[in-house]
């Protein structure tokens, strides 16, 4: 295993940089915003706690808690534009920073395609870094499930896309950060993992990670030692 001082070096020389997006890149889980929009809120916040814990298998977790949501296609365009996500501070700085680098930056996310991709949007992150499931939907817009074919569908999903990364670009180092548990369990294949605590905090996820920050000027200020 890396030591910490190793884990800054791959940081700092990294070819891809991987980021979970709720509750890392975005201040809120957005399933849990959409479930809100929907009227079952508590229900589903519930589940997405036992599920963060690593208590229930990711695809049973989000199979029962979209059971629950049913979103219509309106529903989560109209969940974008009145109640857009919020980014979390410092993302922004970060992400450019990144890519003046030229480094690879992702979004890999067990959320939503169409949220997801708003917010890359807002980062100057192509549609094509992005991996998130896919909701379906009836041709009235009612829902109609999501696509269990992607990989971010599943627990260890995440650490199959940066695995497919690695394949496809031939990267070297590959750094995740994210605050769940589904985000540690995709290093390897990354080559470092990153946890982060500044919207919410996993107890597993601190107590494991052995670089843990609060906040992303902590990952800028390791960018401008070089």
């Amino acid at each position: 295993m890396a030591s910490l001082l190793e884990m800054k070096e791959i940081f700092r020389n990294a070819d891809a940089v991987c980021f979970d997006v709720d509750s890392t890149v975005i201040r809120e889980e957005g399933i849990d915003e959409l479930a809100k929009f929907c009227g079952v809120g508590d229900a589903v916040a519930e589940m997405t706690r036992r599920a963060m814990g690593g208590a229930v298998t990711f695809k049973a977790a989000l199979t029962a808690r979209l059971g629950l949501i049913r979103p219509s296609y309106e529903q989560v365009q109209k969940l974008i534009s009145d109640n857009p996500p919020q980014l979390t501070p410092g993302i922004r700085e970060l992400v450019n920073r990144l890519h003046q680098r030229g480094v690879q930056v992702f979004l890999v996310s067990g959320g939503f395609q169409s949220i997801v991709e708003h917010v890359a949007s807002q980062l100057n992150i192509p549609a094509a870094n992005v991996f998130a499931n896919r909701l379906k939907f009836y041709f009235n817009g009612e829902y109609a499930g999501f696509d269990e074919t992607q990989p971010t569908a599943e627990s260890g999903g995440k650490g199959k896309v940066i695995a497919h990364l690695k394949e496809q670009f031939q990267f070297k180092k590959v750094v995740m950060i994210g605050d769940g548990a589904t985000d540690m369990e995709a290093c390897p294949p990354a080559d470092c993992f990153i946890g982060f605590g500044g919207n919410v905090i996993r107890k597993q996820v601190k107590e494991k990670a052995k670089w843990y920050i609060t906040h992303f000027d902590e990952l800028l200020k390791e960018l401008e030692e070089r």
